[in-house]
């Protein structure tokens, strides 16, 4: 089978509000806007189709999407729905995606920028731990202001410790 996969484009996030969110990964990560897929202003998406193509349940509506770029790495487009009911954010021990890591240049640095933005570090940056990344850097997890777990993370790839039968180095930004 050949191989068609080029990398991750983007992660969706859905948001309490659009603007609040652009502002904290603005000031955060250095997020640009790259353009409004559906603006606040438009009529919602909604119906059958909509409900179809995105797998939502009966009723939501989208009310506001934006795509977001970073300097280096995937987007992130943020989503904003109405009537529909929402569930608190995922933790970890949650089954599917739990939460999006930046590779940042400087942890302390970037945990600085996280928390002034409007973030909540969970704990205070330390070392990499486990088999494989024990030493090769450092990392640290946070809240955004609307519960989504973000981690800050920074190693040098030459101190990854893979073992003889991985089958591949990890992707570093």
């Amino acid at each position: 089978m050949e191989n068609n996969t080029r990398g991750i484009d983007h992660v969706g996030v859905t948001v309490p509000d659009i603007e609040e969110a652009t502002t904290f990964l603005k000031k955060a990560f250095n997020a640009k806007i790259s353009y409004d897929n559906k603006k606040l202003s438009d009529e919602p998406l909604q119906g059958e189709d909509v409900e179809k193509t995105l797998g939502l349940k009966k009723g939501a509506k989208v009310i506001h999407l934006r795509m977001l770029s970073f300097e280096n790495g995937s987007s992130m487009e943020l989503f904003n729905f109405k009537n529909t009911e929402q569930k608190e954010p995922v933790i970890v021990s949650d089954l599917g995606v739990q939460h999006c890591a930046f590779y940042v240049n400087d942890v302390q640095q970037a945990s600085k920028n996280f928390v002034e933005a409007g973030g909540e570090l969970l704990t205070e940056p330390g070392e990499l731990l486990g088999d494989a990344e024990d030493g090769a850097g450092d990392f640290v997890y946070g809240l955004t202001p609307w519960g989504m777990l973000i981690e800050l993370l920074s190693y040098n790839p030459n101190q990854i410790d893979y073992p003889n039968d991985s089958e591949a180095k990890r992707f570093t930004p």
